[in-house]
């Protein structure tokens, strides 16, 4: 949820100190003698988050948090770099991928992704937690503005949009369907993005793109206002209680915590009477595909169900 007041930082909450005088050796690109990217959106990395610290005392640095496996990140992305655009050099984005930068995801204790904070002054800033629809997200980013400026933090970053190609061929737009869905989980109405999606299946069953689409949106669905420690309480005291873990093992998914939510369904799964397996089935099967196939611990998971099933 998005915190009200992002004035009110929770600077204690956050350690950068272990970054903060890192050597950089793979620093973020900028023009020599100078801390501006060359462009607004950007790869921050454990090795040259020194730089972008320094950068934040010129300007804003949004911080996202991701990972390629995570489906609500790749839903959230597009809509950040959309609003950084908007913002005209005013403040910037940099994207970490959790995977590959662990010291930066034990930093920020990032115990969920998608998760978004800034930067300002060295400082950071939460913001918020989750995928939330654009509309919020400007809205966020216009009161960021203002913390920076009571700070003295002003400056902006030129864009390059202008010196894109001419030639570079735009993409296809979406499908019809698709396109009202992602206008819906823009709006966060996901229930409407879930009829979109079902309708471009209903058409075309072999709609790759649809069917990926309405798994991660039905997670999203499921788990927009959960509480994880009161799932998670509920689950403990109720281990056969069907509804309760598959909630637990859907914020799982949303956390980034894949094994442990295969781990749990697949043990229900082993535990229940044959005829009380097909919801746990079911989950199952999307959430692999909201994890993906190419995923080896997808791979492992379905190995494991197979074997219960036969």
């Amino acid at each position: 949820m998005t915190d009200p007041n992002p004035g009110a930082t929770l600077r204690g909450a956050v350690d950068l100190s272990s970054l903060r005088n890192r050597p950089a050796e793979a620093p973020v690109s900028a023009p020599a003698g100078g801390t501006a990217p060359p462009s607004l959106v950007f790869d921050a990395t454990d090795e040259s988050f020194p730089q972008v610290l320094e950068l934040s005392r010129t300007v804003p640095v949004v911080i996202d948090l991701w990972a390629e496996w995570c489906g609500p990140c790749k839903q959230l992305s597009p809509v950040l770099e959309k609003v950084v655009a908007e913002m005209a050099g005013r403040l910037v984005l940099a994207k970490v991928d959790v995977d590959a930068n662990p010291q930066l995801a034990q930093a920020f204790r990032a115990q969920s992704i998608p998760m978004v904070v800034a930067l300002v002054g060295g400082q950071p800033v939460p913001l918020f937690n989750g995928a939330v629809p654009e509309q919020q997200v400007r809205e966020v980013f216009g009161q960021l503005l203002q913390l920076a400026a009571q700070q003295g933090v002003t400056g902006t970053v030129p864009s390059q949009a202008e010196e894109a190609p001419e030639e570079e061929a735009e993409e296809p737009p979406l499908p019809p369907l698709h396109a009202e869905a992602f206008a819906a989980i823009e709006a966060g109405d996901y229930a409407r993005a879930v009829v979109a999606y079902e309708k471009a299946l209903a058409e075309n069953p072999r709609d790759v793109d649809a069917r990926a689409g309405l798994g991660q949106v039905k997670l999203l669905d499921r788990i927009q206002g959960a509480d994880l420690q009161q799932a998670r309480a509920a689950a403990a005291d109720a281990p056969r209680d069907i509804a309760a873990q598959l909630l637990v093992a859907d914020l799982d998914v949303s956390g980034g915590h894949i094994d442990d939510a295969f781990g749990r369904l697949l043990d229900l799964f082993a535990a229940l009477p044959s005829d009380e397996r097909g919801p746990v089935r079911e989950r199952l099967l999307e959430l692999f595909g909201v994890v993906g196939d190419e995923d080896p611990r997808v791979g492992a998971a379905r190995s494991r169900l197979a074997s219960l099933l036969f």
